[in-house]
């Protein structure tokens, strides 16, 4: 095997070294540090028009203004003391929330669909959203305080992949295979709405408990808002994606099979653990915060890689940056369309979907 993996790392660094050399790789190069370029900007300008948008807006001269106040300690800013309220306390920790959710939620999928090589598998495909859902509910029903409803809620999401692993591993006598381990997530899936099910029932004689529960499926960032939620995504960020983007070439040599990806030196099953692991805890800790928010893991990826193709090294990095920036945008259209706020994940379905079935006759080429 060290042989093979010498001779592998030979390879790969005589195949650099010939698209150095090759006039198209050269283009592709180009165009995707054009495209992660482009989606970086866009992301900043969101963000800062973002700052300014809702029932109580604010110019962009004022919000500059106001974020060097806070991030330097100045006090530049003359005009209303709500608008700085409003920009520091509700709107900046609430834009934050939704970069990190986005682009955990987006590098998940992608993850995932590069590991059981399945354009059609999103992040929920293991259990994760039905069971930290599970978590969450049990705990509103219970009258418990936020802070325990996103432990119980991340609590039951890590609980559910174990279960899953736990029945493919026996199916599979020891080592999960990918099916194995899909067909898992189906059972376990189903269990876990079959609990939440029970749950709505119980809460129907409990007051005001089942509408709260109701609205928490539904996905929102209105309750939720806080720097201390926003440190808490932002670590558990940290730990799933910089493996993810350590490790991301290998999941293109999982794309040619577990055999040729062995023959290649990678130890693919501490690498599909791992994959799982960082992508359960991105997810789980999302689905914690702000409730079920679907169809970014599953669209997001499809769409980037129709800008610059399914290579995982450019792939997971853009990946997030399209999953931040879209989650920015959906999460002004819930708080500004109507009167009262709708959703996020109303909204990430209405659009998500047909997205996805235009992607589905067009994409078909990029898919992994």
């Amino acid at each position: 095997m060290d042989e093979i993996t010498t001779l592998s790392k030979r390879e790969q660094r005589r195949l650099k070294k010939e698209a150095r050399l090759n006039p198209e790789d050269t283009d592709n190069t180009k165009k995707e540090a054009l495209v992660i370029t482009i989606l970086s900007i866009g992301l900043a300008v969101a963000f800062i028009v973002s700052l300014g948008i809702g029932r109580y807006p604010v110019s962009i001269k004022d919000i500059l203004i106001i974020l060097k106040d806070f991030f330097f300690g100045t006090s530049d800013y003359e005009g209303n003391i709500q608008s700085v309220t409003v920009v520091t306390l509700i709107r900046l920790p609430r834009l934050m929330m939704c970069v990190l959710v986005g682009a955990g939620l987006s590098a998940g999928g992608a993850a995932f669909q590069g590991l059981f090589r399945n354009p059609m598998v999103s992040p929920d495909i293991l259990g994760v959203t039905t069971g930290a859902s599970v978590g969450a509910c049990i705990a509103m029903l219970l009258g418990f305080s936020t802070i325990t409803i996103q432990l119980l809620s991340f609590g039951f999401g890590i609980a559910a992949v174990l279960l899953v692993v736990g029945l493919a591993s026996a199916l599979g006598k020891g080592n999960p295979k990918v099916l194995m381990m899909i067909l898992a997530g189906m059972v376990i899936g189903s269990l876990f709405n079959s609990v939440n099910a029970i749950i709505k029932y119980l809460a129907l004689d409990t007051e005001n408990k089942l509408a709260e529960i109701t609205f928490w499926l539904m996905g929102s960032f209105s309750k939720s808002v806080s720097y201390q939620n926003v440190k808490i995504l932002l670590v558990t960020f940290l730990l799933g994606g910089i493996p993810l983007l350590l490790t991301r070439w290998r999941i293109n040599v999982l794309a040619f099979g577990e055999e040729e990806a062995a023959a290649m030196g990678v130890d693919t099953k501490k690498l599909q653990y791992l994959i799982i692991a960082c992508s359960t805890l991105m997810t789980s800790s999302s689905v914690s915060m702000v409730g079920n928010i679907g169809w970014v893991g599953l669209t997001l990826p499809h769409i980037t890689r129709l800008m610059v193709g399914p290579n995982y090294k450019v792939l997971m990095p853009t990946t997030m940056l399209s999953g931040a920036l879209f989650m920015v945008i959906v999460d002004d259209i819930a708080r500004t369309i109507t009167a009262s706020e709708i959703p996020i994940g109303v909204l990430t379905s209405l659009i998500g979907a047909p997205i996805f079935i235009f992607l589905m006759f067009r994409g078909k080429r990029a898919w992994v």
